[in-house]
């Protein structure tokens, strides 16, 4: 299945000014997301896994590197027909179902927007029918066609989200923690929902979270982020399996398991101190403050990304 690259970021750098210094949300990633595939990216809080998803998406400019789609370098999209081309295949489903759909526009007219915009030669009532059409597949009816964004749960909302980033038939989806704000209820539901699209329409997914328990369910492949530099990406069977990066394991070792007996003889890793800030990181490895393995050479060098194993890739003095 991994055969096709359909995205590529190399060396990706994004970096917000803070007085004279400079936050390194992002600092010199890089990865390949292939054909058909759920790229899974996890992280704690403030790792920097959503600036990588907008600044794929060029909802940010990047401050070094390219993320190539098909070939077009989004950072550098110099006509109108790339620039076209580019928005319509690549499409964001946002964390907040609240804050990221008009409420002063209808479902249909929230919906309806991207297909105006990029099939200009559909009538009204074709117009009308697609929407209707997506609203069904996201599990709403017609009726909701003409309410507002208010009168619906925030599962509905993501749902209308959803169905707003189907509307131009993209190839490849950002879903930026679209679980996250969600009832735990609801959470499977949508996962559901979007592994269901993605067989139908044979989309691509990026999809960020911080449930590793939910990245694994939905993902081929799962990279792991700290404090702006990937640590390690894997498959995902192989990464919860065997992680090779001491955060990693850390990570797997907080998830809760469903066997009483397991879950209290098992050893979990606590790691100790807070989280560095982006703006004045560690010298050398970036987690060498929290980590229990730390070595003399880690204040010093930054580690290697390498591939340690097939398709098994980490940054770690360990290896």
């Amino acid at each position: 299945m991994l055969n096709q690259k359909l995205v590529e970021v190399k060396g990706l750098k994004k970096y917000f000014k803070s007085g004279k210094r400079d936050l390194k949300a992002v600092d010199n990633i890089s990865f390949d997301i292939y054909k058909g595939e759920t790229l899974g990216l996890v992280g704690e809080s403030g790792c920097g896994k959503s600036t990588v998803g907008r600044t794929i998406m060029n909802l940010y400019q990047a401050t070094d590197g390219e993320v190539l789609y098909s070939e077009h370098n989004i950072q550098n999209v110099l006509s109108k027909k790339e620039q076209r081309y580019i928005q319509k295949n690549i499409q964001m489903i946002f964390q907040d179902p609240y804050s990221s759909l008009n409420p002063r526009k209808t479902v249909l007219d929230i919906v309806s927007e991207g297909i105006h915009i990029h099939f200009p030669h559909l009538s009204k009532k074709e117009q009308k029918e697609r929407v209707y059409e997506l609203l069904e597949q996201v599990g709403l009816s017609k009726a909701h066609a003409a309410r507002y964004p208010h009168e619906f749960s925030g599962g509905q909302r993501q749902r209308i989200g959803i169905a707003r980033a189907l509307a131009v038939n993209p190839k490849f989806i950002i879903a930026d923690e679209p679980i996250a704000a969600l009832d735990v209820s609801i959470q499977a539901q949508v996962v559901n929902l979007l592994k269901q699209l993605q067989e139908q329409h044979g989309l691509t997914y990026l999809f960020i979270a911080h449930d590793l328990s939910m990245v694994k369910y939905i993902s081929d492949r799962i990279a792991v982020m700290y404090l702006g530099k990937l640590v390690e990406l894997a498959a995902s069977e192989d990464l919860y399996n065997n992680p090779l990066h001491p955060y990693t394991e850390a990570l797997l070792s907080a998830i809760p398991v469903p066997d009483p007996k397991t879950e209290r003889e098992r050893e979990q890793i606590i790691l100790k101190g807070d989280l560095p800030s982006p703006i004045d990181p560690p010298s050398g490895c970036p987690f060498r403050t929290r980590c229990p393995m730390a070595m003399e050479i880690c204040a010093e060098e930054m580690p290697e990304w390498k591939e340690k194993e097939d398709g098994h890739f980490v940054a770690c003095h360990l290896y």
